[in-house]
């Protein structure tokens, strides 16, 4: 990938519901915060009592810092490339992640979005929801909603994609989430459509 590719641009993103983890590689990363991800968490963790002005009492910092920590190795693991983004309401809520990554366009524009948001998915147990989705950033694109099997859980997995492709940079984009609890991602619906509309991307 060429030094002047575009990257996810998210300066527009509502920070109150979001944690936001940027890319261990690639064009935009690693950031600093990856040089000592324990200290920033807990800093994380005390901005998210303080802003939510909470008690956390004589634990709770400790325990949204480690839940931070793991969330963090769990879903960019070192190598990756995506940015995190960690849907929470309440410090000690169980994060929900979505991510978001950018990569050049190398396909035709519907193939590329029905593609990237599995549209055509055959393991969903029923036929996905599609539609188009318009983004002021990003343009017209594509989100799905799907459920899947999984393998180890009697449990369907609920499952969310947004993906554009931006012609005049060359880019395609897409964000994905997946969760057990359909409660859960219902909940962050709102959010999680405003989140896609707030990413943009830019030279660097």
């Amino acid at each position: 990938m060429n030094e002047f590719f575009p990257v996810i641009d998210i300066e527009d993103v509502d920070p109150y519901p979001w944690t936001v983890l940027p890319p261990r590689s690639g064009a935009t990363g690693p950031f600093e915060e990856w040089d000592d991800i324990q200290s920033w968490c807990r800093e994380e963790a005390e901005d998210l009592w303080l802003d939510r002005e909470l008690d956390p009492g004589p634990n709770g910092v400790d325990f949204v810092a480690g839940t931070l920590a793991r969330c963090a190795e769990a879903f960019s693991p070192p190598g990756t490339d995506h940015w995190l983004f960690l849907h929470r309401d309440h410090p000690t809520d169980l994060p929900l992640p979505v991510l978001a990554a950018i990569g050049p366009s190398s396909r035709p524009r519907e193939e590329t979005l029905r593609a990237l948001t599995l549209a055509d998915d055959p393991s969903s147990v029923e036929p996905p929801v599609v539609k188009r989705f318009k983004s002021e950033h990003l343009g017209e694109g594509l989100t799905v909603f799907r459920y899947v099997s999984q393998e180890d859980s009697p449990h369907l997995l609920a499952c969310v994609r947004y993906a554009w492709q931006v012609s005049e940079a060359g880019a395609d984009v897409v964000i994905w989430t997946a969760t057990e609890d359909v409660a859960r991602i219902m909940q962050a619906a709102e959010d999680l459509e405003n989140l896609a509309r707030s990413l943009g991307i830019f030279m660097p």
